[in-house]
């Protein structure tokens, strides 16, 4: 049954997002998913600061309307008055959000909401729709009372209240979708809510590079690929190199007339996508590399006392070595980048390297479809959700290492699409096996990328969402029109 036939004149709804709308593909593919397979227009509520996809802002269906933000001069008191903010920043969220909600956008037949986070959000969006009379849906990606968790404690009486508001609020939901069964179980036992579990899915522009569309892709990152900050390392002599000259030649490939290709001393690139927050151990990462580079030097039986230059220019002039030298491209925004960049300036190793960037939509999925590898550190303040960014890396027929727990293994198939590791010694062991005589062996990582294209390729976001989201969204708006229909 077609959705347009279960609607309400309004034929409208409303994606709520207390957050970055750039930053929250989940809540973009909600949009598009609403406006080309519902045939709504939607109406994105949300802050701004990083673009969403092209294809977000070339919908015409789709209306986002950015809301201010909380004072940046009052992100910046002193920790004695944190209480007073806790209490201070969701009311100014919440009259904002009751602002969009109920005066600047038309009434909706749902809204569906993001949460966490969890505080003022469901409330001000229950408070919503009952004020114009729509159904109201939540899309459960996390719990925000173990997010909140992480930095004041368990014990904490505002992690105490913020539990309280989310299972009370949440509960009164008309419907809810969930991103994984552990979390649709934990939902039904201690909760008393129904959830439908709609699995992450990459959307279709999320697939393997071609190779000129890494050639194109290496080129246009050449500056970033560039020595950050003055520290030299084992890209940075090269990438200097071939900035100042051909420029159709880039650190991972080369081009002749129309022929492109790879070149066999390139270095593996492996891409690690972070929110840098609490719920991520970057520091673990870090530890691996350092564990891979001399573990690397033992292998090979080399001298301490050799410098890493006289390594870099053998390897700039053609010489290949069991072992690659690793790039790791770490993208993302969030509070701990700075800190770890200081980390990783106090580094010498001979065969690693270290690039942070943030990427325009478009380039991202090129990235994740033009690496070797990719890494996941996330390890959720619940146990009950899953990196969405896994999800991206199978789309784009990238095998990934994810540390584990609880129930990362409904994504991550150990042996088929990746491996899981619990410790900067297991992942270094990890990329000591996948990267030997990289790249023309790694037999290893040949048959993961081969099992991460076939689980990519599985299923994608628009038919997931057309399987589970579109029934119930159509029976919540069916049932809430029905009720006031005869109500009248």
């Amino acid at each position: 049954m077609k959705m347009k036939k279960m609607m309400s004149k309004r034929n409208r709804a409303a994606v709520v997002v207390l957050g970055d709308l750039g930053r929250s593909p989940r809540m973009q593919y909600h949009a598009l998913s609403l406006a080309r397979q519902a045939n709504l227009e939607v109406d994105v509520v949300a802050y701004g600061g990083s673009d969403p996809h092209a294809a977000v802002l070339e919908n015409r269906s789709i209306h986002i309307h950015e809301m201010k933000q909380w004072p940046r001069a009052l992100q910046q008191l002193p920790k004695l008055l944190s209480p007073l903010v806790l209490l201070l920043k969701p009311l100014y969220q919440f009259f904002m959000l009751m602002w969009f909600l109920c005066f600047k956008i038309p009434a909706p037949d749902v809204f569906i909401v993001q949460n966490p986070p969890s505080v003022p959000t469901l409330v001000a969006v229950q408070w919503a729709s009952w004020l114009r009379r729509s159904a109201f849906v939540v899309d459960w990606h996390n719990f925000g009372y173990t997010l909140l968790g992480l930095s004041l404690g368990r014990s904490s009486r505002f992690v105490a209240i913020y539990h309280w508001f989310e299972k009370h609020y949440g509960g009164m939901a008309d419907g809810a979708l969930c991103v994984t069964k552990a979390m649709q179980h934990e939902l039904a036992q201690n909760w008393g809510i129904n959830a439908t579990v709609l699995y992450d899915q990459p959307p279709e522009f999320f697939h393997p590079a071609s190779l000129e569309e890494k050639h194109k892709l290496f080129c246009r990152l050449k500056n970033n690929i560039g020595s950050p900050c003055g520290v030299r390392d084992c890209v940075s002599m090269e990438t200097l190199r071939t900035s100042n000259s051909d420029s159709n030649d880039s650190l991972f490939t080369t081009q002749a007339e129309t022929d492109i290709s790879l070149k066999l001393n390139r270095p593996a690139i492996i891409v690690s996508s972070t929110s840098w927050t609490a719920d991520e151990d970057f520091g673990m990462l870090l530890e691996a590399a350092v564990m891979y580079d001399r573990r690397v030097a033992a292998i090979l039986n080399e001298d301490d006392s050799v410098e890493e230059e006289v390594i870099w220019k053998s390897i700039y002039n053609g010489r290949q070595y069991l072992y690659p030298r690793l790039l790791f491209i770490i993208t993302g925004k969030g509070p701990e980048k700075e800190k770890y960049e200081e980390k990783i300036k106090r580094l010498h190793l001979k065969r690693v390297a270290f690039r942070t960037m943030w990427l325009p939509a478009e380039d991202y999925p090129l990235l994740l479809g033009s690496a070797d590898l990719g890494v996941c550190l996330h390890t959720s303040s619940s146990g009950l959700d899953l990196p969405m960014k896994v999800v991206d890396m199978f789309g784009c027929g990238l095998p990934v290492c994810a540390v584990s727990y609880s129930c990362i293994e409904e994504l991550v198939k150990e042996e088929k699409n990746g491996r899981l590791f619990s410790s900067p010694s297991e992942l270094a062991d990890e990329l000591l096996e996948l990267f030997k005589s990289f790249p023309s062996e790694c037999n290893s990582l040949k048959l993961l990328r081969e099992g991460a294209l076939e689980t990519g390729l599985s299923s994608r976001w628009a038919t997931e969402w057309e399987e589970h989201a579109m029934p119930l969204v159509s029976e919540v708006i069916s049932r809430h029109y029905n009720k006031f229909s005869k109500a009248m």
